[in-house]
């Protein structure tokens, strides 16, 4: 397992992949998205998707902005999974079979054997035993993961956790934003019925949603197989 620490960016990298300079690649990518912040204030602040050119748009940018249109969020929603995305594209291109990149809960995988993806949520009645069982895939895949009562992104929901599966990391990671906004209601039935909701209104973009907000879990789409596990802690994976 290997550690890439840049700023904001906190990644956990494991790749059937040796010496790829990914470390370098990510501050490419950084720095891109760093100078057209810039030069465009609002693509950091706004909490809306943006109408951009997509002319000369650095591929960073390009991708974060294709992604919040279709989560309908601001564009910032969607850097960590942008990121998880765009580096896993970058060891396809060396051919890795096995490789799993979490940045900050948003994961973009491949992998030619079944792994064990937690689910960190801290719910009461759930805790830290459950996590999804992927199957061997010759394709990449997203799991992005957005909470009102972890972390530091903004949410305006009050989920434990709202997990999002997509072909897109970089959509997921949206999406999860999107979604757990409207975790909200007078109670944790309210709360997931609302979420799952709007949910439906994006399933065109993912395979399937996870939603845990106190005594209560929604589902819509198809999930992989969620299997007890030993519990965890996020921070000595």
């Amino acid at each position: 397992m290997e550690e890439i620490e840049i700023e904001q960016t906190h990644m956990r990298v494991k790749s059937d992949i040796e010496n790829h300079n990914l470390k370098r690649y990510i501050y490419m990518i950084r720095s891109d998205l760093k100078r057209y912040m810039m030069k465009n204030p609002d693509f950091r602040l706004s909490l809306e998707p943006l109408k951009l050119n997509a002319d000369d748009l650095p591929p960073i940018v390009k991708k974060m902005n294709e992604s919040s249109q279709c989560a309908d969020i601001g564009p910032m929603a969607t850097v960590a999974g942008t990121i998880s995305e765009m580096s896993l594209d970058y060891l396809m291109e060396m051919d890795t079979r096995y490789s799993i990149i979490e940045n900050g809960g948003d994961i973009a995988l491949i992998n030619d054997e079944k792994v064990l993806c937690g689910i960190y949520s801290n719910n009461e009645i759930l805790g830290n035993e459950i996590a999804f069982e992927i199957k061997s895939r010759k394709r990449p895949l997203g799991i992005c993961t957005s909470s009102g009562k972890i972390g530091h992104s903004i949410s305006f929901g009050e989920s434990e956790s709202v997990t999002v599966i997509s072909e897109s990391p970089s959509i997921a990671d949206g999406l999860a934003t999107r979604i757990a906004n409207d975790v909200t209601g007078e109670s944790s039935e309210d709360k997931v019925y609302n979420a799952l909701e709007t949910a439906e209104n994006f399933k065109k973009h993912f395979r399937g949603v996870l939603i845990i907000s106190g005594d209560n879990v929604g589902t819509v789409g198809k999930l992989p197989k969620i299997v007890q596990t030993r519990e965890f802690d996020v921070n000595i994976l």
